[in-house]
Order: structure tokens, then sequence, then C-alpha cells
């Protein structure tokens, strides 16, 4: 399977947001990415529901749902009923992770679990085999623009070993410094999804940059 390109909402000019989603559903971008922050379990508060309705609307792609928020379980059906195609949780903020992966699947949507870069992928030995995707965050949560962290190199191999030894069909998705630059090596490391914010929308040329991110 072809690496996927799934550009973050998050960094997008919130004065042109159809524009930019037009943008995206032009190219050859394969998810919407959209970052849902509480200012709780991030120290940033980005959009709710009735963004997500909005951009449900017109939206021709996959929106993928990136939870940063605490007690997730309480929304999820809502996500759902938002668009969410895939939904993302964290590890760090589910007491009781297998159940609520079970009730997004529950809701329809692909089930997703984060990890904070603190975070080692060995807990996710005991669920691995009921996720879709694994979502390594290579910056500290909150904001965009930030300094891609090295060791997600090593995460990302050994969360492919993970996979791999537990003969699971999760995908491994990162966010965070993705770049032209490191796109490649994030590929070779195993990365199946990357997701570029500033790396997009802050280009030039946002149509001809995730062309190159599809191709590098």
């Amino acid at each position: 399977m072809s690496h996927l390109i799934a550009p973050s909402l998050l960094s997008s000019n919130f004065l042109k947001l159809e524009e930019e989603i037009d943008m995206v559903n032009r190219s050859e971008a394969d998810w919407f990415h959209l970052d849902i922050m509480d200012g709780l379990l991030v120290p940033n508060i980005s959009f709710g529901f009735p963004v997500l309705d909005r951009i449900m609307k017109v939206a021709e792609k996959p929106m993928d749902v990136h939870l940063m928020i605490v007690d997730p379980d309480r929304y999820l059906d809502r996500f759902r009923a938002s668009g969410a195609d895939i939904i993302t949780v964290h590890y760090e903020a589910c007491a009781h992770l297998h159940r609520t992966i079970q009730a997004i699947k529950d809701s329809g949507a692909k089930a997703g679990v984060s990890l904070n870069p603190h975070t080692p992928v060995i807990l996710l030995r005991e669920v691995i085999n009921e996720l879709d995707l694994v979502l390594l965050m290579s910056v500290n949560p909150g904001f965009g623009g930030q300094k891609f962290i090295k060791q997600t190199y090593r995460k990302t191999r050994e969360l492919k070993t993970l996979i791999l030894d537990n003969e699971s069909e999760a995908l491994i998705e990162v966010d965070g410094g993705v770049t032209l630059r490191n796109a490649r090596s994030l590929i070779d490391a195993g990365v199946d999804i990357l997701v570029a914010g500033n790396t997009v929308f802050a280009s030039e040329n946002p149509v001809e940059t995730i062309h190159q991110l599809k191709h590098c």
C-alpha cells in the first residue's frame, strides 16, 4: 500500500476554511486530519462540533479525527455523527482503553490510539490487534509548527515490530514536524500515514507540496 497523506486543518487559514478544504479535495491528499483539543489534556483549544459539522458538508475525503481531550468516551457517537470516519483517542486519556476502542468500532468508525512522545509503544501490546491505526506524536501535542523529535524513528520501528509480531493490521500514523526533508525517512521506518500541517498550509503551492509528500 502506498503511504497516505493527511493534511492537518489546524494549520489552515480559518478565515478561508472552505477554500482550504477545497484545495485538499482537489489534491492528492487521502484524508483530512482534524485535531480536537479541550485545553485539559493538551495546553490548547481548537474547535468542536459546529466546525466539524460544516467541514463534513464539504469534505470529499475521509475525516481523520484526533481527540486530544479527557474522557473522550462521552462524545464518541457525537463525533461519528459529525462525520468522523476515523476516531483516535489518546492512551493517556483512557482509563479503560479496550472498552473505548470497542465503543469507537460500535459507532461505525475506525479506531485509533495516539501515544505522546514519552509513552512507550509496548503499552499497546494487549490491544494492538483491535486497532486500525496507531498515531505517534512526534512533537508534544497542543501546537503546530514544533520541531520534530528524532526518537520517533526508533519508536516507529519498535511499533512496526509489535504490529508484525502480533499479525496486526494496524497502520502507523505520525503527526508533528513532518516535512519534505524527513518524510521519506519516516516512510522507510514504517510509517503508513503522514500528517502534515504547516508544511502544507504554509506552502506557496500546497497542492504541489502534497504531491511531493505523496511521491517522496
